[in-house]
């Protein structure tokens, strides 16, 4: 007998180990190949002889249920069932791989797979796979260390394909992988190493979209407690519609929560076709009067704001949504028309006139603090991840050059968030020669992508928008095209790095954030959290706002909205403008005049002696007028025949003048209509003023026509001159 089978079974009878000279053999044969030292060799050996005597049959015939079970969920769980320390548990998981052809290995649970994989195929060929994996992975932007769920992922292929080989992957083999991993890092691993392979020409396309986007937990609670027969009807909508998938999804946990309000009131209903309109109007009194969480699915969102009134908008969303389920289940001819969903389920009257725009817009010193943290970002800036190899490395997720341009494009360019994703490369040019520097500066223009409202249209922008995605675009690497979910092109995205386009949620959850802590801001305001949509609506209203604003159509090309209605959701008039066009249209100062008065001081303290003399002057511009109460007089416009009237070029008016003793001051006159139109029109309201007056007695007695009539001297009739 060789010596390594008598190696730790000396004490064994010799009857004993002639008997399992057939049971040993194999198991050291494959314990050479994988380099067991002396002691991991003597437990795996006992470990399997043992567990063969109990069991009462060779390893080679257990099932894979039998060899679940001696392998174990964990490391700690192996050590506990087999009372066993050491690197034992590695080479039973390598018998069981090579001699037995054992292939549940990612239901072992954990263990290194990375060990695993260099012991079966060898370090020279797993180091070499690996390393082309990483050197295709450089050329999209990944660092010089690759995140664990790469490597993770490809060792656990290469032992389920039982082949080091890259070329020998297949598709199916990833799939299998991504569906029995536990962790969210393998997953995402798999995903990252198909789209490498595709790269590198191994395999023909990636995982597939609806094999990556698994079924949250969330979603199964969002199905909880529906009846089956309304659930049915249900995802036969969610199957059949071709409503984009946020509205899909929001019309799909509408009624969902639908069918939990006639499970509690009326269970005996779970077919659509068994609405009627007295159901139908009962239902949107129930909505009218329904509170957040109620009849959503258990731990849903706004868990703090349960109880609360729903807001008027989110009653007519609801509300919306289930007239789109009606009205679609009625023109597929699956359920008989008994109503109509657009007056049944209408959002009540009260309900609408609570809705108006309202946008959400940051307050124009908070704004000023973003601006200038997003002009002055820098490295520094950004969060930065380390790894304890040695000494930290700074490794940031993505290059301070793109992160500055989607900064810029955020505070200046007023997109949707969905729009800033999918620009691409290309997508600023200049209105004139770019050659000439003066010319740069003028104006940039900004090519939009297709969007929810509309085409895809050009809009200008600030030069700094610009000359930010110049300089990110030289540095970009090359990406792979991708594919554009609202088009169905393959495009080269701008904010594209490793392969992939950003997370839609990377503007809310990190960028902004990181620019409210270089401001020195808060991330919420008296309006909620700072979020990417709150920008647009910002931007809107202080282009409306400006000192040579833009008209609301104007705006609405800008904003690349279908209609003006829309528009007036983002512009809001800001109160000090809204002041100051009040101020503007003078709406006091058009019904009063402010006019000169003249005050004889001296007349005044004579006045008990000269009685008959007058005292105050009222400047009408071309002479004064002596009445005492001119206010009053319906003459005001038309008083050259007046005996009151001392026109500007008589002695009597030239000697007034030169008096030293006059005080001036102002009095307001209100104003008729008829006055305001002499003011404001000029001779021919003068004319007409007179004619009306001509036979309204003077302060002095006659009439204008009594005093034309007595031959007195002709004046020419000129409007007063009233001062503001």
């Amino acid at each position: 007998m060789n010596e390594r089978f008598d190696a730790g079974l000396k004490h064994w009878p010799e009857k004993s180990r002639t008997a399992l000279w057939s049971v040993l053999q194999p198991l050291h044969d494959v314990l050479d190949v994988t380099g067991a030292a002396k002691a991991p060799r003597n437990s795996a050996v006992h470990l399997l002889i043992r567990e063969v005597h109990q069991r009462q049959s060779t390893y080679w015939a257990w099932t894979e249920a039998e060899w679940l079970e001696v392998l174990c969920p964990t490391e700690h769980d192996f050590h506990v069932r087999h009372k066993w320390s050491g690197n034992c548990r590695q080479y039973a998981i390598a018998i069981s791989y090579l001699l037995c052809g054992f292939s549940s290995i990612n239901e072992i649970g954990t263990f290194f797979q990375s060990r695993l994989a260099i012991k079966v195929f060898g370090r020279e060929a797993v180091e070499a796979s690996l390393q082309r994996v990483q050197a295709e992975l450089a050329k999209v932007g990944y660092g010089c260390r690759v995140k664990a769920g790469v490597p993770h992922a490809l060792y656990s292929v290469m032992l389920l394909n039982r082949s080091p080989r890259l070329e020998d992957l297949t598709r199916e083999t990833l799939e299998t992988i991504f569906k029995q991993s536990r962790t969210v890092q393998v997953r995402k691993g798999v995903k990252t190493l198909s789209h490498s392979l595709v790269r590198m020409g191994i395999l023909h396309e990636p995982l597939h979209h609806s094999l990556i986007v698994r079924k949250s937990p969330h979603h199964y609670r969002a199905e909880a407690d529906v009846p089956a027969a309304w659930l049915e009807w249900c995802r036969r909508w969610l199957n059949t519609t071709t409503l984009a998938p946020p509205s899909r999804a929001g019309v799909y946990y509408s009624i969902l929560k639908t069918g939990r309000w006639l499970a509690h009131h009326y269970p005996e209903i779970t077919s659509p076709a068994q609405w009627i309109r007295e159901l139908a109007i009962e239902y949107v009194a129930a909505v009218d009067r329904m509170k957040v969480g109620e009849w959503s699915n258990p731990g849903g969102m706004y868990i703090n704001e349960r109880g609360k009134p729903l807001r008027p908008q989110a009653k007519d969303k609801h509300l919306g949504n289930v007239r789109a389920f009606f009205r679609d289940c009625q023109e597929w001819k699956w359920i008989p028309r008994r109503f109509d969903p657009y007056r049944a389920l209408a959002t009540p009257r009260s309900v609408r006139a609570l809705i108006h725009p309202d946008p959400r817009i940051i307050a124009d010193d908070i704004w000023a603090k973003l601006l200038w943290a997003g002009i002055n970002f820098e490295v520094s800036d950004l969060p930065a991840c380390y790894f304890k190899v040695g000494t930290k490395i700074r490794l940031p997720q993505y290059p301070v050059e793109m992160v500055r341009a989607l900064i810029l494009v955020w505070l200046f360019a007023g997109l949707r968030q969905n729009e800033i994703m999918r620009l691409r490369v290309g997508c600023v040019r200049w209105n004139n020669d770019q050659s000439s520097e003066s010319s740069r500066k003028a104006v940039c223009l900004l090519d939009v992508p297709t969007n929810k409202t509309c085409t895809a249209f050009t809009k200008p922008v600030d030069r700094l928008v610009g000359e930010a995605i110049e300089k990110w675009e030289p540095v970009r690497l090359k990406q792979p095209p991708a594919l554009d979910q609202k088009t169905g092109e393959m495009v080269c995205f701008l904010f594209s790095h490793r392969g992939k386009q950003v997370g839609r949620s990377y503007i809310n959850r990190s960028l902004i954030p990181m620019l409210c802590r270089k401001a020195r801001v808060s991330e919420s305001d008296a309006r909620g959290r700072i979020t990417c949509h709150r920008a647009r609506s910002t931007i809107a209203s202080q282009l409306y706002n400006a000192k040579e604003p833009m008209s609301l159509f104007e705006l609405q090309e800008w904003l690349g909205h279908r209609s003006a209605s829309s528009t007036q959701h983002y512009a809001k008039i800001t109160p000090t403008k809204l002041a100051q066009a009040y101020s503007d249209a003078g709406y006091f100062g058009r019904n009063v005049r402010a006019i000169n008065v003249l005050i004889d001081q001296a007349a005044i303290q004579n006045r008990p002696l000269l009685n008959a003399e007058p005292w105050k002057y009222y400047d009408l511009g071309h002479g004064y007028c002596t009445y005492d109460f001119f206010e009053q007089c319906p003459h005001r416009m038309a008083c050259a025949k007046c005996s009151f009237y001392v026109p500007k070029g008589s002695c009597q008016a030239q000697l007034l003048e030169a008096k030293a003793n006059l005080q001036h001051m102002m009095q307001e006159i209100p104003l008729r209509e008829e006055e305001r139109a002499a003011v404001e029109d000029g001779l021919a309201a003068v004319e007409k003023l007179y004619a009306q007056l001509v036979d309204v007695p003077t302060p002095a007695g006659p009439t204008p026509r009594e005093l034309s009539t007595e031959g007195r001297r002709e004046l020419p009739i000129l409007p007063a001159r009233i001062a503001r």
